[in-house]
């Protein structure tokens, strides 16, 4: 077949032109995002609930949405809590669920729960998560006269918020900050008293006036008319104007009651760009949008408004496409050194320059051909794509110098350059194949695992084994093709290893000789690797990404006493004060946020500020010093701090806790802190962090006294509107004009609620007015913060850190079963401590089968059962340097240094099976089988493979260099894989040229001691 295209190269060229052309269309047509478009099976629903308490969005929501959701096929978890004013539930389906019909089925379930939720409650919004619909970026919108709050905010949701969406590729802008305009009305309570008007009578006054009059047909003459009667009110002024009826003859304006005034409306959140109130938007891009293309039309779309709307600061912050940007030009500096380190490597050795420019060809045209796959198989550009076409990248170029070197080999041996092309990579043809598959039984077998993980692995498996058949396709076809016509005209082709090969070959003779007469010595120095290695492995860290130079962070703080939004401001800003000399910029998120598609219960009294500072150094030392002052001004807040989440984190970390315990206590009636938290006091671990639902808050308790009802003629309703007028807004009527609607509110003085309770008044049936505080009583105390639940019902829950568990956990657990008995309680145990436990499990497994099918593919190549058990042998030693020069570097163990050693094991492996096969086809061809000979023939296959094997590892080392001489997020992310691909493959190239001839020698039935 090799022959056929090599002597037919216009129709093999035009074919490669025309693939080029196709694959070229192909990668433009791909969209370009973070992260695969993986269907989570998960969802949330958020439930908000105006001067609603914990227990009643529990009992009137959230408990009925759990009963009726709790049916849906294929739920495997279900979880709610319930604070003030909000609530979540989430839900957790099996991998592989139709989320499109849940996320439809949720909502019909709702649907029909609607008339049983409170009248005055907006739906419930359900939410489905997605760990790749994170905002691709955060525009900041700051007015630059503060009092122009309300104008800006409209100008965000009507104006600036749709011409973003007009972008194409872009799915949701969503608003945070944004606030409206209402009419005050403040009753002035002397001025009702001296007129004998109580608050209601301006609130009866106000709701008459604005009343929709309807029309009436008019008809003149042979015309006819629909006439509008204009009823409604339209701003504060004609409120004011709204007379009161005092008696049958007497009726006095509104104004001279009440003050009346337009003004901001009462908002749950507030956000802040570095100090001075704003409107933030979070981004949100279509799944099939190219991120890379998205970003320059947003900041040409700032840039505009910039011009249009001067009334305004804007900024870009928290950019998500440099992680994408990162990852293209790591691809792109591994191609780049990859083909210079080649050139040079295979000039050097092969000391030509026409093999060096045969490698630049078929570098960027093998992956230029495998985007026309991407195409075929629906994958997208991101970053688990593009680490495995980085991957195969190792193993394309190994490929290639493999073909040009065996190609090269049999002309110096006297073939004419036709037959030399055919016999070389006829030669090579069956082991590259082989090692191909090997390498895909490593990772096939990965996308079995369950979850995400999974899920991501089948974008990396797809695309190494695009990249791979692609190389196996261009060294096979392309490259015999390109050999002969570059040096079809060369007559005087060189017979003889370059000068610097020479060298090297002598070197090697001299050690081979060495490691075969000191064969007990050469054993114990290579299996010195292993408990060396293992050494490391316990000494270094084990995290889910390398530790990476992150100059922001997030700090989150609850102020845990009942004080307002504006309060939290205020802290929140006052803080930040002395800070902003270290700071770039900060963004701060004050009590409830706005955002449709925010998963987090938020409360009045917390806060979440990002950070970002200049340098690292100062990053941790301001935390520090932030920390310290709030355990000084304010000991009862709690504070949190961590990195910012970017799309690594949100897609590898886990919210859940490492070891969590919940219980439900069958006697408890009534739940408060006193009743919880003595069960507490005999838990069997001293070192615990109690859960949501045993967080406390100060509140206050208020009791109606029915006797006194009763006794004065007042039904409990009277007492409840009174009690909302007084003490909140409490909303009179609205002024709708076009798509405007502005609330009329009724706010009395902020004065002591005591004061309140006395001043205000309520009416009997007689028409005699009493004091409020004639009728209810209040007491201050402590209470849960936070109803937690599950399918079961309510329960309370506390988490256990790793180094509480670890030591000993089975006895622990055990201990626990017995706390739970003696307090006769319900109890269940979860956390991650159980997931990684069964992840681990799976993960060996699915490596176990990785393991067999190698031996299945090697046994079928070699004809052989116990020469792939050779083979397989290596691979620990190279894991092992691996472990070793990660622990050199600082490094630790992680998601990439493990995708590094997998890079390794493919070249590795690689380089093995073609030594292997080239000592089989050695001792084939000899015609006496006795000591010397069967010594010289696997002698012979090291000096063949010698240079192969060299200028494989040596590229790949020299590739990969540079990144560890340079600096910035792609470097950083990079350098475990780096570290782990140039320890495992120094020893894997010294274990190929050492290791595998001895262990031949010696378990071969044709050696001496044949299978010994």
């Amino acid at each position: 077949m090799t022959r056929y295209f090599i002597q037919r190269p216009i129709a093999v060229i035009m074919t490669f032109v025309a693939l080029i052309g196709l694959s070229v269309l192909a990668w433009l047509n791909r969209p370009v995002s973070l992260l695969p478009d993986i269907d989570i099976p998960e969802m949330a629903i958020r439930v908000d609930y105006a001067n609603a308490s914990p227990e009643a969005i529990e009992n009137n929501i959230l408990k009925p949405m759990r009963e009726s959701l709790a049916t849906m096929q294929g739920l495997s978890d279900l979880q709610s809590t319930a604070s003030n004013e909000n609530g979540l539930l989430r839900l957790r389906f099996n991998y592989g669920q139709r989320m499109d019909l849940a996320f439809v089925e949720v909502n019909e379930k709702i649907d029909r729960l609607t008339d049983q939720f409170p009248a005055d409650m907006s739906r419930p919004r359900v939410i489905r998560v997605n760990y790749t619909d994170i905002p691709i970026a955060k525009i900041q919108l700051i007015p630059k006269d503060a009092a122009n709050m309300v104008e800006s905010s409209r100008l965000a949701e009507n104006v600036i918020k749709k011409r973003i969406e007009q972008i194409e590729g872009i799915s949701l802008v969503d608003l945070n900050g944004t606030v409206d305009e209402q009419i005050k009305i403040i009753p002035d309570l002397k001025a009702l008293e001296r007129a004998g008007l109580e608050i209601e009578s301006i609130s009866q006054a106000i709701q008459s006036a604005n009343q929709e009059l309807g029309g009436v047909e008019v008809k003149d003459g042979q015309y006819q008319y629909y006439m509008r009667m204009a009823g409604r009110l339209n701003d504060a002024e004609d409120i004011a104007q709204i007379p009161v009826r005092i008696n049958e003859e007497k009726y006095i304006p509104i104004h001279q009651l009440a003050i009346v005034k337009t003004a901001e409306e009462k908002v749950s959140g507030f956000h802040f760009f570095n100090q001075n109130r704003g409107i933030v938007m979070n981004i949100h891009k279509q799944p099939q949008a190219v991120m890379t293309e998205l970003m320059p039309e947003i900041e040409k779309s700032i840039a505009q408004f910039k011009k249009d709307y001067p009334t305004l600061d804007i900024a870009i912050t928290q950019d998500q496409s440099i992680f994408l940007k990162a990852g293209i030009n790591n691809l792109q500096g591994s191609l780049l050194f990859g083909g210079l380190f080649a050139f040079g490597v295979l000039f050097l050795f092969m000391g030509s320059f026409r093999l060096p420019v045969i490698m630049g060809i078929s570098l960027p045209l093998s992956l230029i051909l495998s985007f026309l796959f991407f195409e075929i198989f629906g994958l997208s550009i991101n970053i688990i794509s593009l680490s495995g076409l980085a991957l195969g990248l190792g193993m394309l170029i190994d490929n290639a110098i493999i073909v040009l070197e065996n190609i090269s080999r049999k002309r110096m041996e006297g073939l004419n350059l036709l037959d030399a092309c055919v016999a070389g990579v006829a030669e090579v043809q069956g082991a590259l194949i082989s090692s191909v598959l090997t390498t895909l039984a490593v990772f096939v077998p990965l996308i079995f695992l369950s979850g995400v993980s999974g899920v991501l692995f089948f974008d990396q498996a797809v695309s190494v084994g695009i990249i791979l058949t692609v190389s196996l396709g261009v060294s096979f076809v392309l490259l015999p093709l390109l050999y002969r016509l570059f040096f079809e005209k060369k007559k005087d082709f060189k017979k003889e290893d370059s000068r610097f090969f020479k060298r090297i070959i002598k070197g090697f003779e001299k050690s081979h000789h060495w490691s075969f007469r000191n064969k007990g010595l050469s054993f114990f120095l290579i299996i010195l690797i292993i408990p060396l290695g293992l050494w490391a492995f316990w000494n270094m860290e084990q995290k889910g990404l390398p530790e990476i130079t992150r100059m922001d962070a997030v700090v989150k703080i609850n102020w845990n006493e009942p004080i307002d939004v504006i309060e939290n401001a205020n802290r929140s800003q006052e803080l930040l004060d002395n800070l902003n000399q270290q700071l770039q910029f900060s963004e701060t998120d004050a009590g409830i946020p706005q955002y449709l598609l925010s998963l987090e219960n938020a409360e009045l009294q917390e806060s979440l500020i990002y950070l970002q500072f200049d340098n690292e150094e100062a990053k941790h030392e301001q935390l520090n010093v932030l920390e310290n002052r709030i355990k000084q001004s304010y000991p009862k807040a709690s504070f949190e701090r961590e990195n910012a989440k970017n799309a690594f984190d949100m897609l590898f970390a886990s919210d859940e806790p490492y070891f969590r315990v919940q219980w439900q206590d069958p006697n408890l009636k009534n739940a408060n802190p006193e009743t919880v938290k003595p069960v507490l006091e005999s838990f069997p671990a001293d070192k615990f962090q109690v859960g949501p639902s045993l967080e406390e808050e100060s509140s206050m308790i208020l009791t109606i006294k029915q006797p006194k009802l009763l006794q004065y003629g007042i039904r409990p309703e009277q007492i409840i509107s009174q009690l909302e007028r007084v003490l909140g807004n409490y909303k009179i009527s609205e002024l709708k004009q076009f798509a405007i609607i502005t609330p009329v509110i009724l706010e009395t003085d902020q004065k002591a609620f005591a004061e309140l309770l006395k001043t205000a008044k309520v009416r009997n049936s007689e028409g005699k007015s009493y004091a409020l505080r004639n009728f209810v009583e209040y007491e201050w105390g402590n209470r849960l913060k936070k109803i937690t639940a599950d399918v079961s019902g309510s329960y309370f829950s506390i988490n256990l850190t790793e180094d509480v568990v670890q030591p000993n956990s089975e006895e622990l657990i055990s201990d626990i079963d017995q706390w739970a008995n003696q307090n006769s309680l319900i109890q269940k145990i979860s956390g991650r401590y159980f997931s990684d436990q069964e992840n681990l499990k799976e993960l060996a497994f699915i490596l176990l089968i990785s393991v067999v099918l190698l031996y299945f593919i090697l046994s079928a190549q070699f004809e052989s059962f116990w020469q792939p058990l050779i083979v397989i042998f290596t691979l620990p030693f190279g894991i092992m340097g691996a472990m070793i020069v990660l622990w050199l570097g600082g490094s630790s163990i992680n998601i990439m240094s493990a995708i590094g050693m997998v890079v390794m094991l493919g070249i590795m492996v690689n380089d093995a099976i073609l030594k292997v096969d080239t000592m089989n086809r050695n001792i084939k061809n000899l015609e006496k089988k006795d000591k010397e000979s069967i010594y010289e023939a696997i002698f012979s296959a090291g000096k063949i493979r010698l240079k192969p094997i060299l200028m494989t590892s040596i590229t790949t080392l020299l590739a990969l260099s540079p990144v560890l001489l340079s600096g910035g997020l792609g470097a950083e992310l990079q350098k475990p894989l780096v570290l782990a691909v140039m320890g495992g493959l120094t020893i894997g190239t010294f274990t190929a040229l050492y290791f595998v001839p001895l262990v031949y020698y010696h378990v071969s039935p044709l050696a001496p001691n044949g299978g010994n």
